[in-house]
């Protein structure tokens, strides 16, 4: 059964970093394009940044391009966000998703359909 696990989010001071980690079973890893997303209460899920199959390449909003950094690693079926120079507006509900492919443009990151999601892990930026 496929599953997608992310962890490591918590709380930060404004400034500070973290790591969040999605890990997968149940699915070939590198037949998929990866994304993160984020969505805090009261507001639409946003696409912050988007990473091929083979990780040449990788988009990113411009919210969070400088800051964040998206890689993966296919032997450990892992996907990986960075995160640095937190902001209390990024505080919300981090997801993983697996998907066909990235689209991306001046407004927008996201996938072009999403096969998985996992459960999200929550990031809180105190000022």
């Amino acid at each position: 059964q496929v599953q997608v696990v992310e962890s490591g989010g918590g709380l930060v001071q404004a400034g500070g970093s973290l790591r969040l980690s999605c890990a997968t079973s149940g699915l070939t890893f590198d037949d998929y394009f990866m994304a993160w997303f984020r969505q805090a209460p009261g507001k639409e899920r946003e696409g912050l940044s988007c990473i091929s199959w083979s990780g040449e390449h990788t988009y990113y909003t411009d919210s969070v391009k400088g800051r964040f950094t998206i890689s993966r690693d296919n032997a450990k079926n892992t996907l990986y966000l960075q995160m640095n120079s937190l902001k209390p507006e990024d505080t919300a509900m981090y997801y993983c998703a697996a998907g066909l492919g990235c689209i991306s443009n001046t407004y927008a990151v996201r996938l072009a359909s999403v096969n998985y999601w996992g459960q999200g892990t929550q990031v809180t930026v105190s000022s």
